[in-house]
């Protein structure tokens, strides 16, 4: 029998049972779609992650204290950490760098007018805080190194809290009172949203040296800074920097590079981290799904055999007219992979449809992976040829005469 003759029978014995045939391809649609809708899920997770550390800012340098290895040990104390006076000397020595800050931060009182809000977090903060995390104002001016220089009671409020306190009328040049404290308002910052935890529209930003005189206890600290934010000019040149700010970042805290006390950490390697960390969560989506597919491979094994018992003598009757064995076996293989395939086909659609679903109707992030489509129907593909050759084997290997000798 030619191969299309082939073909043509194997459909013809799918079809006569139509319902049965959805039934035995319905596990395998199933484990496709999950293959594609969990890739997806976890693609679109760690997308997110991704765009979140990198909303901070654009090639960010994190500069944080550190227990070294060999030193600051139990009964030592903490870790060094920079003060408020070391940024400029970084500044000054470190080339290739658009800006440095960092943050202090303090929840007080804000009232402005006749509104107060009460628990409002207040960032002490510098004058290139904009250009490192990429923040643009919308009215007036950001602080500037003057106002920490003088500590100047100057505050620029985040777009929601301008919005709270002052409605449509323009804040700039009002004053809001921070805790018992008169500040007057020089800007409004453009609207950012929310990025990862922190709601950059609910804040409220003062120089940083206000926030150490005012809102910071002395014996914990004093203007001592926990983390200090460094923007590089471009990713080729992070390295550099990387290296220069390690020298300029020990000589002020007079360590070694054995024991730095300090680490510098980049946005790529957040995100690695938190790479790895979702990786076992694939690794789980992706077995699940396979376990999936597993099981509507054993469905088609399943019903492909009761096939078998149940046209034992259609098989004997085409042996006895000329058939071989092995276009028996073809037979009955073609119809378990073309189930396969139609399962795979469906599925695939139901899975690209349910990611593009589960993202714009969902609250969860999904990200299409287009690896996950061949992959998924090529594995719907596998499941029909293994799972269909024992009992196309079995057919193959009845006994023509046996076969016809049935009820």
């Amino acid at each position: 029998m030619s191969l299309w003759r082939t073909f043509k029978v194997a459909w013809e014995g799918l079809t006569l049972n139509k319902v049965r045939s959805f039934l035995t391809t319905l596990g395998v649609i199933i484990g496709v779609g999950a293959v594609i809708v969990m890739m997806a899920v976890s693609a679109g997770a760690e997308a997110e992650i991704a765009d979140q550390i990198n909303a901070l800012g654009a090639n960010l340098i994190m500069v944080m204290p550190s227990m070294s290895r060999g030193g600051f040990g139990a009964g030592s104390g903490p870790p060094p950490s920079l003060a408020y006076d070391d940024l400029a000397a970084i500044k000054e020595k470190v080339t290739g760098i658009n800006g440095i800050s960092a943050d202090q931060n303090s929840t007080q009182d804000v009232k402005g007018g006749n509104t107060t809000l009460e628990d409002i977090s207040i960032i002490g903060t510098t004058a290139d805080f904009t250009a490192v995390r990429e923040y643009t104002v919308a009215q007036g001016r950001f602080l500037t190194d003057e106002d920490n220089d003088r500590t100047n009671k100057v505050a620029v409020l985040g777009y929601d809290i301008a919005q709270e306190l002052f409605g449509d009328t323009s804040p700039v040049g009002q004053s809001v009172k921070i805790d018992t404290t008169r500040f007057t308002v020089v800007g409004v910052m453009a609207q950012k949203g929310v990025v990862g935890n922190t709601d950059y529209d609910s804040q409220v930003y003062i120089p940083i040296t206000v926030v150490f005189k005012k809102f910071t206890n002395q014996r914990f600290g004093g203007d001592r800074l926990r983390v200090v934010y460094v923007s590089a000019e471009s990713k080729e040149t992070m390295d550099s920097v990387m290296t220069q700010l390690s020298k300029v970042i020990m000589q002020a805290l007079d360590t070694t590079p054995e024991s730095p006390g300090f680490a510098l950490t980049t946005q790529d390697s957040i995100i690695d981290a938190q790479a790895s960390t979702t990786e076992a969560f694939r690794n789980l989506l992706g077995w699940v799904a396979g376990i999936s597919l597993v099981v509507g491979g054993i469905g088609i094994m399943n019903i492909m055999l009761v096939s078998v018992t149940e046209r034992t003598r259609e098989i004997g009757l085409r042996q006895a007219l000329g058939a071989r064995p092995r276009d028996v076996r073809l037979q009955f293989l073609l119809e378990a992979v073309m189930l396969s395939l139609i399962g795979g086909l469906v599925g695939v659609l139901a899975g690209v449809g349910g990611s593009y679903l589960f993202n714009e109707l969902g609250t969860m992030r999904t990200e299409l992976v287009p690896a996950s489509i061949p992959l998924a129907f090529g594995a719907a593909a596998a499941i029909g040829i293994f799972f269909g050759y024992y009992p196309a084997t079995q057919a193959a290997q009845l006994d023509p005469i046996e076969a016809l000798r049935r009820e």
